[in-house]
């Protein structure tokens, strides 16, 4: 195992851009309307140690349920789908019973740790030393902390009204976000 500047930087980089937690200030926005309080910590720690375990096993374990990883990510897609239409339409598809588990479900998985960022972590695996991606994890899994625990003053500074427009945009770019993941993926299943 050898550390590289260069592929810490650029794991970091693409996790950064598929993880996609700017982009996802809405829709924690909305959780935390829902269920009254994000548990940031929990979030944050489920999500890095859910990747960092795929990136040991996922492979593996995909393998073993006979589940490839395209049927993966096509899966991931619909998942993200329905979160693109509740934040475009305003609607609530997405309905816990648990308020609490809404730091694990749809938080750290599948809006942190989905099906965009274990397929990413996979392929990153075959061009990166593994201790390089485990470090663009944790630098990622810090920024999403930040943006989890500074998300009632984000949502101040913005206000309702932008937060509105915010939503619906980001809403339109997840839905394509979705769409992409699917088209990728669903050539090698047919």
């Amino acid at each position: 195992m050898k550390l590289s500047f260069n592929q810490i930087i650029t794991a970091t980089m693409v996790l950064f851009a598929v993880i996609d937690i700017l982009g996802s200030i809405p829709i924690i926005i909305d959780l935390r309307k829902k269920v009254g309080h994000i548990q940031s910590e929990k979030a944050s720690i489920i999500s890095a140690l859910i990747m960092i375990v795929f990136l040991f096993v996922g492979e593996g374990i995909l393998k073993m349920v006979g589940i490839d990883i395209s049927s993966f990510a096509v899966a991931g897609s619909f998942i993200i789908f329905f979160l693109a239409l509740e934040m475009i339409l305003g609607i609530t598809l997405f309905k816990d019973d648990e308020p609490e588990a809404a730091s694990v479900v749809p938080l750290a998985f599948p809006l942190i740790a989905g099906a965009g960022s274990l397929t990413s972590i996979l392929s990153l695996r075959a061009e990166f030393q593994t201790i390089n991606i485990v470090i663009a994890i944790i630098i990622n899994m810090i920024f999403v902390y930040g943006v989890l625990k500074s998300s009632r003053r984000i949502e101040r500074f913005i206000g309702k009204a932008g937060i509105g427009v915010i939503r619906k945009v980001f809403g339109i770019i997840l839905l394509a976000i979705a769409v992409k993941l699917f088209a990728t993926n669903v050539k090698d299943l047919l």
